[in-house]
């Protein structure tokens, strides 16, 4: 059977394509496609405990069997499509843009009456890192899933915090010093609330959305480190089985 295979940040550059259609015998595990590219990609073992495993949009495990035409991407850590504004059950307010964000307009459209406080994050683009001078940075994402995944942790921090309302924008592409990567704004009732959750959705999309960012110097330009998977999303599982046959 064919499933189609996809590199992301760094691993496109290690693999030398975006994607790439692949062949296994019928009732391969996502195992199986770790085995390949351990073969083609000889580094690729050494970064398995950093890297995630999706099947269909989904996070999956070593075991995770799969079916013809699935789709499967390595997913190195997250450093966190076209615009698309997302239901009403999420929010209105999420989405991945390649447009400049302009966080005042956003701010007052999510704000109401009821609202006690608004917390607003701005992530921006800064001169340097680590004592290099930086020009520009890009950014890139699996957009369907880093979609889904922005749905899910806003659903989560709306629940858990008790807020009335987020938006959550992150923007791709190239970004010049200064500009706007990500907003997050949290509107509640309550200060309190805002901010612990404003806190919580900047964390957690640096762990679990998948977007990769891209940064180039005066002298050149890398894949940023990202912020580890958490464990139940770490590919390690894989490397450790691998490792036992």
């Amino acid at each position: 059977m064919q499933v189609r295979v996809l590199f992301f940040g760094v691993l496109k550059d290690l693999a030398g394509r975006g994607s790439e259609e692949l062949t296994l015998p019928e009732a391969a595990t996502v195992s199986d496609v770790i085995e390949v590219y351990e073969r083609r990609v000889t580094s690729l073992r050494s970064m398995l405990p950093s890297i995630a495993i999706s099947v269909n949009q989904e996070y999956s495990g070593p075991e995770t069997r799969l079916q013809p035409g699935d789709e499967v991407a390595l997913l190195p850590p997250v450093s966190g499509g076209s615009e698309r504004e997302l239901g009403s059950d999420p929010g209105p307010f999420n989405r991945i843009t390649r447009d400049v964000i302009d966080t005042d307009a956003v701010l007052q459209d999510l704000k109401q009456p009821e609202d006690g406080a608004a917390v607003v994050f701005e992530g921006i683009v800064r001169n340097n890192t680590r004592g290099r001078r930086t020009l520009f940075l890009e950014y890139e994402a699996y957009e369907d899933m880093a979609l889904k995944q922005l749905d899910a942790i806003v659903s989560q921090a709306r629940a858990q915090f008790h807020i009335r309302d987020v938006a959550l924008i992150h923007r791709l592409g190239r970004l010049d010093v200064g500009e706007t990567s990500v907003l997050i704004i949290v509107a509640s009732a309550h200060r309190a609330a805002a901010f612990d959750a404003c806190r919580w959705l900047i964390d957690t999309l640096k762990k679990t959305v998948p977007i990769w960012k891209k940064e180039h110097f005066a002298d050149g330009a890398i894949w940023a480190d990202g912020e580890p998977f958490p464990e139940q999303l770490a590919a390690g599982t894989i490397s450790k089985g691998l490792a036992s046959n």
